[in-house]
């Protein structure tokens, strides 16, 4: 079984003081995106999305992406 995608959203967006609807608006996304992310219910991610949210919260793609467990 593979192990779901972790990316450090939540503390980048806590950091700016934004909601997950604010992050989402931001970059386009849904806030359910935003939330699944979060919660650590995705598998996967479409690089684009990847790509929206990093732009919105003003960081390389790859900072997102945490290794390990």
């Amino acid at each position: 079984m593979s192990r779901p995608l972790r990316l450090r959203i939540r503390e980048l967006r806590d950091a700016k003081g934004w909601s997950q609807d604010e992050l989402a608006r931001r970059a386009q996304v849904r806030q359910a995106t935003i939330s699944n992310f979060e919660r650590g219910k995705t598998r996967s991610v479409d690089l684009d999305v990847l790509d929206r949210i990093a732009a919105a919260l003003r960081v390389d793609p790859a900072f997102l992406i945490v290794r390990g467990e």
